[in-house]
Parts: structure tokens; C-alpha cells; sequence
């Protein structure tokens, strides 16, 4: 097979390329921003300045295009290639202002726009879970309240970090306050550690979250934890997920490490048990290229970007293939 039909059978091996050259885009997918018939967008948003600890989780995007690389293209589960079956582009980066947060929902809400006015599905690589919040209200003026299921070791629900309303630990409320959720379809996966009192879990239930904590899913399995997601998102589906839902051994690099996670083969147990949903979207939040030493939590990230653009292509495919 020539390099050319290679690049038309299967993008993501890169011409024959090694991971380590070329142009890293995500999983080598063409660079952008004609929307043309496309069906998914990746989209990096390297803001990391509301985060209450660790740095860093700008770097993210960069990171997670480069570790994409190595992923050869072909989901052997659901026997699809996604960039062979679907047009998916690399968007680049979205417009953002890191000095300024109110400035800053702007800026990624002008970027997300013409990704949802398309049609176009975004997979978005993060950055700190702040970024959620404004592509939820681009998603939610094309779609009306989204059903919403949420990947973390944190609830992400606080009024005010520091005196600030705009955080990485405040996304959902503010989503919920502006009407963009559909909170009795909202379910939280993988809560667990300290809280600050004894009401943060109870504010989080108050506004609407169904939660599904880390104890349920060790004691019944991913499973039963998937039954009852499926059984109560009905969709339009959109998928956040934050690193540190994975225990800090399969994912170090994030910014507010939590001990007693999920597993990496969990979280992909996890992705694909979400077939038949309405998905319209997905992020990746929190990977921190600089606490990653060996770049697994840059990997785990890709690879869970890799399953979520083979759970569209396997939707997208003609009745008769099936």
C-alpha cells in the first residue's frame, strides 16, 4: 500500500511515520478549521489559571496530541477506525485569556460557536474543568438542556473558590444557576476523599447529581455502575471527565491527586459501555504534563479521547454494516 492510501485507510498511522516525528496533531488527524462535513472537531483549551493547587494542566493539550501518536487507529472492540469511518479535524487551540476568568468564558465560547452552529461534535482536551462550563453553554444553545455525565474525584459543585465564582471546583453549579443542565440526568462518577464538611456531598445531591462514589463501584463493579447510567441518561448526552478520577498509580499527572481510584482498564470499561447514548460531546480536564514523569496520564488521556471518537464512529455506521 503506498503512503497515500495508507493516510486515506487509516490517518492515525501517519504515512508510516514513528510516533516521534512528524506533526503532532491529535491521533494525526488533518489541521483545520474548515467545518465543512465534518464530524468531529478535537479542540485544545490550554487555560489551567483557576486551579486551586498544582499548575500546569495547560500543557495538557500539547501533551495529550503528542502521546495520541502512539495510538494506531483501529478499535478492535467495536471494529471501527474513526478517522478512516468519520472527517475528523484538529481544530487547534482555543482563543483564551488567562489573566481574566469572566474574559476567558468568552473567549472559549467564540471558539466553541461555529463547532456547534456546525453540527460538529467537539472532543475538547483541557486544561482545568473551568473550561466546561462555557462549552456547555454553547452546547446548550444548540441542543437545550444536555444530560450531563460526569467522570471525577471531586464533585466540582462549590459556590466560590477563594472568594471566586469561576474555578475549576465550580463549573456545575454555575452550569445548573444558567439553566444548561438537565439535572434530573446528571450523574457523577468516581466521588471520593476528604471533603471540606459534611455538606458538600449533600449540596451536590441538592442540586440535582445522581452520585455513583468510588465505594458502590469497587463493591458491585463498573457493570452495575453503567446500568444505572444508561438507565437514566436519555440524552443529548455530554461526557466530562477529569483525570483525577483515575487513581493517582494509573494517572499522576493532574492537579488535585486523589487516592482510591478507578483503573485505567475500568475507565475504558467505563467508555464502552456508553454505546447507544446520544453523545454530543466530550472532555478530557486536568492532565498535568508537569507531575507526569512518564507521561501515562498524558497516554490514559488520549486513549479515552480515542474511545470516545469510536464510540461516534461506531453510532455512525450504516445499519447494514452492523
Amino acid at each position: 500500500m503506498d503512503s497515500n492510501n495508507l493516510l486515506n485507510h487509516n490517518p492515525a498511522l501517519g504515512v508510516g511515520l514513528p510516533p516521534f516525528s512528524g506533526v503532532t496533531t491529535f491521533m494525526r488527524a488533518r489541521p483545520t478549521r474548515d467545518l465543512e462535513g465534518v464530524d468531529v472537531a478535537v479542540v485544545g483549551v490550554p487555560y489551567d489559571s483557576s486551579a486551586s493547587y498544582r499548575n500546569g494542566a495547560r500543557l495538557g493539550p500539547r501533551k495529550i496530541r503528542e502521546l495520541s501518536t502512539v495510538i494506531w487507529g483501529y478499535h478492535t472492540r467495536f471494529d471501527v477506525t474513526p478517522l478512516r469511518d468519520m472527517n475528523v479535524i484538529d481544530y487547534g487551540d482555543s482563543a483564551i485569556v488567562s489573566t481574566d476568568a469572566i474574559a476567558n468564558l468568552s473567549a472559549i465560547q467564540a471558539t466553541f460557536a461555529p463547532i456547534i452552529d456546525a453540527g460538529v461534535i467537539p472532543l475538547t482536551l483541557g486544561g482545568d474543568h473551568s473550561i466546561t462550563f462555557p462549552i456547555l453553554r454553547e452546547v446548550a444553545r444548540r441542543y437545550g438542556k444536555v444530560s450531563l455525565l460526569h467522570f471525577d474525584s471531586h464533585m466540582d459543585t462549590w459556590d466560590s473558590t477563594d472568594g471566586q465564582r469561576y474555578t475549576h471546583a465550580t463549573p456545575f453549579r454555575r452550569a445548573i444557576e444558567e439553566g444548561l443542565m438537565n439535572t434530573a440526568e446528571y450523574i457523577q462518577v468516581g466521588i471520593r476523599g476528604p471533603e471540606e464538611s459534611p455538606r458538600d456531598v449533600q449540596d451536590a445531591r441538592d442540586l440535582g447529581a445522581y452520585i455513583i462514589p468510588i465505594e458502590q463501584i469497587m463493591d458491585d463493579g463498573v457493570p452495575a455502575a453503567l446500568k444505572h447510567i444508561t438507565a437514566r441518561l436519555t440524552g443529548p448526552v455530554y461526557i466530562t471527565l477529569d483525570i483525577d478520577v483515575a487513581d493517582p498509580a494509573y494517572a499522576p499527572g493532574t492537579g488535585t491527586p486523589e487516592v482510591g481510584g478507578l483503573t485505567s482498564y475500568q475507565l475504558l470499561q467505563f467508555m464502552r459501555g456508553l454505546r447507544g447514548l446520544n453523545l454530543i460531546g466530550f472532555d478530557v480536564v486536568e492532565v498535568n504534563p508537569l507531575y507526569d514523569p512518564t507521561e501515562i496520564t498524558s497516554l490514559l488521556g488520549a486513549n479515552l479521547a480515542f474511545e470516545f471518537l469510536s464510540l461516534i464512529a461506531d453510532a455512525r455506521r450504516p445499519v447494514n454494516s452492523l
